[in-house]
């Protein structure tokens, strides 16, 4: 773009700003054409040179994160309640499959299946009371092992709140907080409206290990009337999912 040329006053005559000269039209047609390809060849070769404006590094990962979120909800929204409880995902902790590609909790859940459950322990609740797990052997028995820190945990209680309320006259839900302090549990079991017993898993190594090992968390242990483990299942799992099993031992 040329500068604007200075006006003159009012009071001085005009004078004709010098200007780039047009091709004349008596110009030799040779000599005419010769500037017409000149000047297309010109546009052609700065139009070449011109990129497309980038997108900055923020609006990319912006968008990239958009991305992955769409397809994180699109995997947890169908997932949670269409796949099968023996092929769920372990969430919350670090899980995953093995060098040989096996996934470690697979492996225990199936091992669990069949063998007595051991509910010699005594544990304490939230409130200091003492909790016989044998005191239940009668019941279909859910054990949650689960912590305040870890969300799908949060996500499971809603569900184990329902399930204990509808089922409660045969079922008994444990949640065992594996690793918080009194002073986190009794808050966040307030929040939560936990109509279940809260016991503490802290420092009871000998009750993970004996219903573990636990390489993440949640994970729920069904034990049948007779007090044999019905199921073990490491990973979120939805109301329908605990339901089936429940109603699979009434």
């Amino acid at each position: 773009m040329e500068p604007q040329q200075p006006q003159p006053p009012d009071n001085e005559p005009l004078t004709d700003a010098p200007q780039s000269e047009a091709p004349r039209s008596d110009a030799p047609p040779a000599a005419f054409d010769q500037f017409v390809n000149t000047q297309a060849a010109l546009d052609q070769e700065i139009g070449d040179q011109i990129e497309p404006p980038r997108p900055s590094r923020k609006s990319a990962w912006l968008a990239m994160g958009a991305v992955a979120a769409a397809l994180a909800l699109l995997w947890v929204a169908p997932g949670i309640t269409n796949q099968d409880t023996t092929q769920q995902p372990t969430a919350g902790t670090v899980t995953g499959e093995s060098e040989g590609g096996e996934d470690p909790d697979a492996a225990v859940d199936a091992l669990a299946k069949g063998k007595p459950a051991p509910l010699q322990f005594t544990m304490k609740d939230m409130n200091g009371i003492d909790v016989k797990l044998a005191s239940f052997k009668g019941k279909v028995i859910l054990l949650n092992f689960w912590a305040t820190w870890c969300g799908p945990c949060r996500a499971e209680i809603p569900s184990l709140v329902q399930l204990q309320k509808q089922y409660g006259d045969d079922l008994v839900v444990l949640g065992v907080s594996i690793d918080d302090p009194l002073n986190k549990l009794k808050p966040y079991a307030t929040e939560m409206h936990m109509n279940y017993p809260v016991l503490v898993g802290k420092d009871r190594d000998d009750v993970q290990d004996a219903f573990g090992p636990l390489f993440g968390i949640p994970v729920s242990v069904f034990v049948d009337r007779d007090g044999k483990i019905w199921k073990r299942h490491s990973g979120i799992a939805s109301k329908e999912q605990f339901e089936r099993e429940i109603k699979a031992l009434l």
